[in-house]
């Protein structure tokens, strides 16, 4: 019953017709067993609420696989240690810390399009979507300049692993083992910098933040770095390439939002909507739990389809409307309850600051319709790879 969301490449057009799929199972199997994945599947709004916010019953810690590069990490603990790490790591994310971030992201957005705008064409992904939030994660974090390239690679790296790395589970163990040593060592020699010369950046603030008398051991700082390069860089990237291909789908929405940039903001949470760049998130029962009439044993996968309740009729009408003044819009892509995305404000900051620029400066901009855009799996993430436009050159001088 469930489409082959793992192995397939699909394009744009394609994903679009897995909105049937999910008001199918959303009216007649709104939590179903998958035998292939062997897994249970959550599809209505309410449902996937509840899969998030219980707790008790659906575990995000015991979800998490040894080995991985969430094990350990905030968002893979549930209370009462996740309530005291995301104390600690929220010191990092407080209005006033990502508030200081918006001169960087507009210098850094600015430095990205200098040199594609004599040029008249761009790939939106490689040339804006991926080294955007690589170098604004890298300051964040306090990486030097010169450094910058290195998690760019590492966050590419991370990409491929889901369509190219060794095929056999233990070679794609071992890759994976060998990239998060990798990060580590190269976190730890910064951390230990860090506490010689602090700085205004989070790494600083964390490595001597305390609540109630305690800190963050070495290794959750090192995880939450290696969390922050991964997860920090793959929602905004989706994001930023989703944004577009959306806007260029519908020429006249496009003209609109370059003269009304305040309505990006708006037509940003509806991309989130849409399409978010999270289709879903998983967790593992603790006990035998009951929802939507079905009974879910103890200690099984569940998988809440964040982009099905994104669509569910009974909280957004005309959900599948691509409509930039919905309102409200109660959309799910960031999570919801105690582990609603910690980097939530940093993602609508950098786009609501890099897209309005692009827009402002692409004069002309346009889709190349003979190059469609290809999409790596779905589940979890909708990733696209290659998002081919095209505009009027120019000089690109005095923008700012």
């Amino acid at each position: 019953m469930q489409p082959q969301f793992y192995t397939r490449v699909y394009s744009t057009t394609d994903i679009l017709q897995f909105s049937s799929w999910f008001q199918q199972m959303r009216t007649h199997h709104p939590v179903f067993y998958d035998e292939p994945s062997q897994q249970w599947q959550v599809f209505r709004y309410r449902d996937v609420v509840a899969v998030l916010t219980d707790t008790a019953h659906f575990s995000s810690q015991h979800n998490t696989q040894a080995g991985s590069f969430f094990e350990g990490t905030v968002i893979a603990k549930d209370p009462p240690e996740h309530r005291h790490m995301r104390n600690l790591v929220n010191l990092a994310f407080t209005p006033r810390a990502i508030g200081r971030l918006t001169q960087t992201i507009t210098s850094i957005t600015q430095d990205l399009l200098e040199p594609i705008l004599p040029l008249g064409h761009m790939n939106a992904v490689s040339d804006l979507a991926v080294p955007l939030p690589a170098r604004v994660i890298a300051a964040l974090l306090g990486v030097p300049a010169q450094d910058w390239d290195i998690l760019q690679r590492w966050a590419q790296t991370e990409h491929l692993t889901s369509q190219q790395r060794p095929t056999s589970p233990q070679a794609s163990q071992q890759f994976l083992q060998n990239l998060q040593q990798e990060m580590f060592a190269y976190f730890a020699a910064l951390l230990k910098e860090r506490r010689r010369t602090p700085g205004e950046d989070i790494l600083s603030l964390l490595s001597q933040a305390e609540v109630d008398g305690e800190r963050l051991s070495e290794d959750a700082l090192l995880r939450f770095c290696v969390l922050l390069l991964g997860a920090g860089q793959e929602t905004t990237r989706n994001l930023i390439a989703t944004f577009l291909w959306c806007v260029t789908e519908d020429p006249a929405l496009l003209q609109r939002l370059i003269r009304e940039p305040e309505m990006v903001p708006a037509a940003i949470e509806e991309v989130l909507r849409y399409l978010p760049p999270i289709w879903s998130l998983s967790r593992r029962t603790t006990t035998e739990v009951e929802l939507a009439g079905q009974r879910i044993p103890a200690h099984q996968t569940v998988q809440a389809w964040i982009s099905s309740a994104n669509r569910d009729p009974e909280y957004f009408s005309r959900p599948d409307q691509f409509d930039i003044q919905r309102s409200p819009n109660r959309h799910l892509a960031f999570g919801h309850g105690i582990h609603f995305c910690l980097g939530a404000p940093l993602a609508r900051l950098e786009t609501q600051i890099a897209l309005p620029l692009l827009l402002s400066q692409l004069k002309g901009l346009q889709r190349v319709r003979n190059d469609e855009p290809i999409t790596a799996t779905l589940a979890p993430l909708l990733t696209i790879t290659r998002l081919p436009l095209s505009f009027q050159p120019s000089s690109g001088q005095n923008q700012l």
